[in-house]
Parts: structure tokens; sequence; C-alpha cells
């Protein structure tokens, strides 16, 4: 059918991808391979060739993602239809995407043609809660139309808000459902923060490294970031409290489990000195704790011990049920919850009740905490396993939680006797750039960055980082092959 036989070498230039995409398109413009043709599924391309799975569907999602294959739901891959004349032509090769912090933001959500995710926030769409949400989405088929035809409470559907009260309750944090709103996820439930209590020109406190897609939020609202470092146990209380003293700021945005890129898990101890300082100082400390379900194990939680008082706590849904629902919640003190829902009204109305009835059911029903273990289970043997091979590359890694999505890390330094190269002190820019060439996506430090610094740590989804072809090139990279 093609003209294929794969060419193994110790650079693997090209690569076995890039092999496997080079015979496909050389049959199909020889129509030797004709369009509405069947080609092999993945499973029996890469027996047939003694081919890796990984290697095989990396292949097939680019030739797909070019126009050559398309894919039918439940009946495989078949060759395209042709562009018909006078509209734009078939591409003749594969230009992987430019990296910036545009493409990260925005790009990558529609780029299919990245076989490897290794720099992605999400879990595979197969360790979702399927059943739940088909369950839900089947009762909510039977909801009578008048009951959903309207905008909804300004607030949120009242039976999720008063879940998530009862939830919180098991975390220590005593809320009203008169104290929660919803939100269109936790990145949306930011912005309604940063609009409602900051003002341009304004100073804020953000971790260095921070979650990326809060740092456009915050230069968007006209305030200035000023990074307070990281340590494994929290904040460096130190620098928090000079940070404080100097610029003071208005608000503190801080990870307190799971941290997002860095892995870190707060100590109890830290988590006393950051509100100690935000109370000596006078700023508000928001708490982005999306990750929490994903820790088996118990962890501060800043707005519990403050009293909901100076703490804007926010969570979510999208890491434990699908991020496509995208919905979120806002739990803090009364008077600023109404402000909060005046700012949600004036810049997007009601949040959708309908995907809100949707987590509402996913979570009352009786496998949702199984699916939690479940998912907790799976992600600490991807931790495992990743680390294990950082380990043999002599990896850099920041903490080890063995637990939610990230693991931080670098190549180890330059060794001039054994010949490392790049240097990895000159940042991750130019190694991320040379992955998306091999179809992988790499998440370099700059994007969690404040200032954008090239900095050498990369993030590393667990759940996404154990194809061969990602170690691979890791193992190059590490020695100057890459």
């Amino acid at each position: 059918m093609i003209d294929f036989q794969p060419i193994r070498t110790r650079n693997q230039r090209p690569t076995l991808v890039d092999q496997v995409v080079d015979a496909y398109v050389s049959a199909i413009q020889a129509q030797t391979l004709r369009p509405g043709m069947p080609v092999p599924s993945v499973r029996e391309f890469a027996r047939q060739y003694q081919l890796s799975t990984f290697t095989v569907a990396g292949a097939y999602s680019r030739l797909a993602a070019q126009g050559w294959l398309a894919a039918r739901q439940g009946a495989g891959y078949r060759v395209a239809p042709r562009i018909k004349a006078g509209t734009e032509s078939m591409p003749t090769s594969w230009q992987p995407p430019r990296r910036s912090a545009a493409w990260l933001l925005s790009d990558i959500y529609a780029d299919q043609s990245i076989s490897i995710k290794s720099g992605c926030g999400w879990l595979p769409g197969e360790w979702l809660n399927q059943e739940g949400l088909h369950l839900a989405l089947r009762h909510l088929g039977r909801v009578p139309a008048l009951r959903i035809a309207g905008y909804g409470h300004p607030y949120g559907y009242a039976p999720l808000r008063e879940a998530v009260a009862v939830a919180l309750a098991t975390h220590g944090l005593d809320v009203a459902m008169d104290q929660v709103v919803l939100t269109h996820g936790v990145t949306h439930g930011l912005d309604l923060v940063i609009r409602t209590l900051l003002r341009p020109g304004d100073t804020v406190l953000v971790e260095q490294p921070c979650y990326a897609n809060l740092l456009p939020l915050l230069r968007l609202a006209g305030v200035r970031v000023v990074g307070v470092p990281c340590t494994v146990a929290g904040l460096d209380c130190e620098a928090l409290a000079h940070a404080a003293a100097t610029h003071r700021p208005r608000a503190l945005f801080v990870n307190t489990v799971l941290q997002n890129p860095s892995g870190a898990v707060m100590s109890m101890a830290n988590a006393f000195q950051v509100l100690q300082t935000a109370q000596q100082h006078d700023f508000w400390v928001i708490e982005d704790d999306i990750s929490r379900e994903l820790m088996s194990g118990a962890a501060p939680l800043l707005a519990a011990l403050d009293g909901a008082q100076r703490v804007v706590y926010l969570g979510g849904y999208s890491k434990v049920i699908s991020p496509s629902v995208r919905v979120g919640y806002i739990a803090a003190h009364r008077d600023l919850i109404r402000d909060l829902a005046r700012t949600k009204m004036a810049v997007g109305l009601t949040s959708p009740e309908i995907m809100e009835r949707v987590v509402y059911q996913v979570i009352r029903e009786g496998r949702f905490r199984a699916h939690i273990v479940r998912t907790r289970e799976r992600l600490a043997q991807a931790h495992a396993v990743v680390s294990q091979q950082m380990d043999a590359l002599d990896m850099q890694v920041w903490a080890r939680p063995q637990a939610g999505l990230f693991l931080w890390a670098r190549l180890p330094e330059v060794d001039a006797a054994q010949g490392f190269a790049p240097d990895p002190t000159q940042g991750a820019n130019a190694l991320a750039e040379g992955a998306l060439k091999d179809g992988i996506w790499l998440a370099p430090g700059s994007y969690f960055d404040p200032g954008e610094a090239d900095v050498p740590w990369i993030r590393f989804n667990v759940a996404y980082s154990q194809a061969p072809q990602l170690w691979q090139f890791l193992a190059r990279a590490r020695t100057g092959k890459g």
C-alpha cells in the first residue's frame, strides 16, 4: 500500500514519525492511495512495521491535521478527499508551530498536529469521568425546558453552590451558600477577582514560578506584577515580607496545593507565615486551589485558616470532571461575593446553568469519589514512571509530590568533561523550539516567569510524559545531539 521501511539511526533524523508521514504523503501524491481508501489502524500499522503505537498515533494525528487523512468515529482513518481546484492546495510538508506565549494560551487548544503534549495542563480524555458525564447529560435531557430557559441566578445554580459549601466544610472552610458564586472555570474567577479588587497601577505579588494564565490577566488589568520566589514548602517568606514592605501590594496570588507549575505543596508553617504577612501589610490573598482533589493527604487551606476574611478562595472541576464543562467557583466574605456577582453580571451576565446542572449531577452521583481515587492512583503511577525517566537523565526535579499533574524539572548542569550540551543555564526556550520539530510540546519556564525570563526549568504533565520519543529527545538534548 505504501513504500515504507523504517530507518533507525542513533540520532534518529528524520524521526520515525517524520518517516511515516513522508511515506503516506508520497503514496497519496502518487495516487497509490486514493481519496476514501481506508488505511491500517494505529495498532495494525505499528505491529506490521514493529513501531511504537505512540509513533504511529503521532504520525496519523499529524497527517489528519495536514488534511492528508480523515478520522471517522468508529471507522478509523481514511485518505481524505482532495481539495478542489481553485481552493487552497494540500501542504507538501509539515511545519511545526512556533513556540510563543500566544501559542500556549490559545492556538495549542486548536492545534492537533502535536502528538506528545507533555506541556499541557489537563488530564487525558480517557482518564476523565465519562460514565458520570453521560449519566448527568441523560438526566439533563429529562429536565423540562422551561426550567432552563432563563439566564439563571447571578450567583449560579443554587444546588451546586450548596454542594460546594458542603464540600469546603470537609476541608475546614465554613461558608454559607450565599458566600459562593459560580464562574466559567477558575481562570474566569481570577478575572472577576482582578476586575473587582484591583485598579490600574496597583501592585500585586505572584509566585515565581506562577500559573501561566494569570500573568496575561494581570497585564491586561494594567497592574504591576512582582514575583516572590517559591521553595518546596511554599513561598520564601523572607522575600515575601521584603516585597510587601517595599511594594505595598494590593494582593498576593498563590496556589496552596500541587502548585502549578512546580507541583509543590505548601506546608502548614508556611501557610501561617503567609497569612501573618498578609495581615501585617494589609493585602488580599487570592488562593487558587484547583488541584486539591488530586491530593489524598492533608494540606493547609488558607481560606479556612483565615475564616474567609482576607482570603478569596477559588476552585473548580476541570481537573476532575472535564475542562470542557468550564465550571468553577469563588468563596469569600459575603460583602465581596456581592461585589464579585455584580462584576460577573457586568462583564458576561450569568454563568451557564446547563453546565452547572451537569456538574451537580456528576458530583452527587455515587461513583464520583471512586473516580477521584482512581485518578489519584493513576497519577501516582505516572509520577513514578516519569520520575524514573528523569533520574535516568540526571535531571534536577524541584519537588516529588507523587500527586497532581505536574513535575518541574531541568536538564543537568553542563559537565565539560562529559560534554553535556547545550548549556541548560541558557534557558529552556530553545529546547522547546527543538521539541516542536519532533511533534513534542514542552512548556518552558519562561511561560511561568513574571518577567518572562528564559529560565532552564520545564513543566511536565506526568499523564502526557510517558512516550518514549519524549525521553529519546531529551537524552539527545542532554548530550548535545538534539
